[in-house]
């Protein structure tokens, strides 16, 4: 964790409540997860209640209060994906990373989750890892794409 880099995030938004999500997002990004005892200094900085920091935290998917991977793969599985084959992708991305969907591997380096819809239906079945997009993913092109990302 880069506590000096997240006090900075903290501390930019000193007394502004409505800055919340924004502050969030930041830490996310720089953390890929947000610990609770720095949703207590969120609180505290912010000037808001922890209740309503841990809400809104727990409230939207794009945050975690568990640790995530360096890489965070994820698997589309919504119906057009599906009906292409997104369950034999994800079944090739278990196989290559070692883990299953909601997991972090044991070395940090890969979290994997699956998504409803992740609104590239026409290229689906797709793959998005650090928020870049693999489309028309197939088994065969999992290690390879994944390979870039060790």
């Amino acid at each position: 964790m880069d506590s000096a880099n997240i006090d900075l995030i903290i501390e930019q938004h000193r007394g502004k409540p409505g800055d919340l999500i924004h502050v969030l997002m930041e830490i996310q990004h720089v953390n890929h997860w947000l610990p609770r005892d720095v949703l207590r200094k969120v609180a505290e900085v912010l000037e808001i209640p922890f209740s309503r920091v841990l809400r809104i935290a727990t409230l939207y998917k794009t945050f975690s209060l568990t640790p995530k991977g360096r890489n965070e793969v994820q698997v589309c599985n919504g119906i057009s994906c599906h009906l292409r084959g997104a369950k034999q992708v994800m079944e090739a991305v278990e196989r290559a990373t070692g883990i299953k969907a909601g997991e972090t591997d044991a070395n940090w380096r890969f979290s994997l989750d699956s998504g409803a819809c992740l609104g590239s239906c026409s290229l689906g079945p797709e793959v998005i890892v650090n928020g870049k997009h693999h489309a028309r993913m197939t088994p065969d092109k999992v290690e390879d794409v994944l390979k870039a990302y060790e």
